[in-house]
């Protein structure tokens, strides 16, 4: 290895501050999540829509009935979403990877990445469910006929009715879904990226920059898709379900999707979910490359 590949490697220097990995972390979640969040709209109508429906049929029905507005329709939701979740989770593993460098040489194992990943995309979606329920809801609304709907005005007015009408433990209502799915999430996303862009970097001798990064966010993006659907989908209608008294779990949701709709249903939504995780993924971890460098840059 020629002394002008060393350099950026060994630009460990020192660890950054925890409270600046979490705000770096929440930004970057925030940021791509207003590009891409008219797909989360998409994806939640799919996967809620008994039957079959592409990505353009739910396209056409929405503009059509609808509003184009509709396509950010829960944005706050979104993004109190990511300022809770991304925050905590993208935090934790740029925490947890810090504290690795300083201890030891070389870059962590993929079981150890996976361990990461899994610890941190678990405690971010449990702060993060609240706000993940207002999403799926206020996402899901304009499917309702008219006197069904909830109506809410944004996260905030969300959150009081929830409480007020359905009592407070509601906003954590599919948690263990959300934290299966996420758990998966991050050891998919997180964990395969940085193997992938190691793995990219060494065998093909593509630099750290962009294009590495955005290799490794597609890559990591389609594995993160398949890997966390069945929890996805199976979170999503235990969230919307109006019901009174406690929600059912996790499995029997699940096994039930796959014995009325079929072992596919569980997979309803792939291509718009992945139109969301790929960019959202591309999105928040390159911004967030890119202001952990700034960062070291102002820092030095």
């Amino acid at each position: 290895m020629s002394k002008k590949d060393e350099p950026p490697k060994e630009k460990k220097k020192k660890p950054i501050p925890p409270m600046i990995n979490f705000l770096l972390g929440g930004l970057s979640g925030m940021a791509a999540t207003c590009v891409v969040h008219p797909m989360d709209v998409i994806k939640n109508r799919i996967q809620m829509h008994k039957g079959k429906a592409s990505i353009m049929d739910m396209i056409g029905n929405i503009y059509s009935k609808e509003s184009i507005a509709t396509f950010y329709t829960g944005l706050t939701a979104g993004l109190v979403r990511q300022a809770t979740y991304t925050t905590v989770r993208l935090g934790i593993y740029n925490q947890l990877q810090d504290y690795w460098r300083q201890r030891h040489v070389g870059p962590p194992n993929f079981v150890t990445l996976a361990l990461m990943a899994g610890t941190a995309g678990a405690t971010g979606a449990f702060v993060g469910t609240p706000a993940d329920v207002a999403l799926v809801r206020m996402t899901t609304d304009g499917r309702l006929p008219v006197d069904q709907r909830r109506n809410y005005k944004n996260v905030f007015d969300a959150f009081i009715r929830i409480v007020k009408e359905e009592g407070l433990f509601t906003l954590w209502r599919g948690s263990m879904a959300t934290i299966g799915r996420a758990v998966v999430v991050n050891v998919s996303q997180l964990a395969t990226y940085s193997q992938v862009k190691y793995l990219i970097a060494s065998q093909l001798n593509v630099k750290e920059g962009i294009a590495l990064h955005f290799y490794a966010s597609m890559i990591s993006g389609f594995f993160t898709t398949f890997n966390s659907m069945p929890f996805d989908v199976t979170k999503t209608r235990i969230q919307n379900m109006k019901i009174t008294g406690k929600p059912p779990g996790m499995i029997a949701v699940m096994l039930s999707i796959g014995k009325n709709e079929g072992l596919g249903a569980l997979w309803k939504g792939f291509w718009p979910t992945y139109c969301r995780i790929g960019p959202h993924t591309v999105l928040t971890l390159i911004v967030n490359e890119q202001l952990m460098r700034f960062y070291r840059m102002y820092q030095d």
